[in-house]
Order: structure tokens, then sequence, then C-alpha cells
């Protein structure tokens, strides 16, 4: 355990970030999840927009969250095109 003020100030901190970071990391995770199962237009939009926030608030590099989604996008495509 942390001694100086600050420290025990920054594991709250941390604690906080964590909490909330896992949060968005579930999320995405039950998204894509949902969509690998029955890959549709319908469920893009909602996985975008959580990887713009992940991104905006840096839990995910930008360049990531932009691959996941042309990925992801492909697969769509795909599995239109299959059918």
């Amino acid at each position: 355990m942390a001694n100086i003020k600050s420290s025990k100030k920054d594991i709250r901190r941390i604690k906080k970030r964590t909490f909330i970071n896992n949060g968005f990391r579930m999320d995405f995770d039950k998204l894509k999840k949902d969509f690998l199962k029955d890959p549709s237009d319908k469920k893009i939009p909602d996985i975008y927009s959580v990887l713009d926030k992940m991104s905006k608030k840096n839990i995910l590099h930008p360049n990531k969250a932009a691959r996941i989604k042309s990925r992801l996008s492909k697969l769509s495509l795909y599995s239109k095109n299959k059918r």
C-alpha cells in the first residue's frame, strides 16, 4: 500500500478508470459476440458507436478501432453475398 497521499489518490483514480474501461470492453465484447452469431447491417452502428467512444477516451487506439470496424463491415458484406 502506498504511503504518500497523492499515491493513495492515484490508486483510487486507477480503480475507477479501470472499472469504467472494463465496462466499455464488456459492452463491445457482447455486441461483437452477438454480431458474429448473426452478421447484419442493423447491428453495426451500435458497435461503431462503442468503438468510437473507446477510441475517444483512449481506451483503444484509433487505428485499432478503425481496423476492427473494417473487419466487421467486411464480415457483414460477406454474409450478405453468401445468402
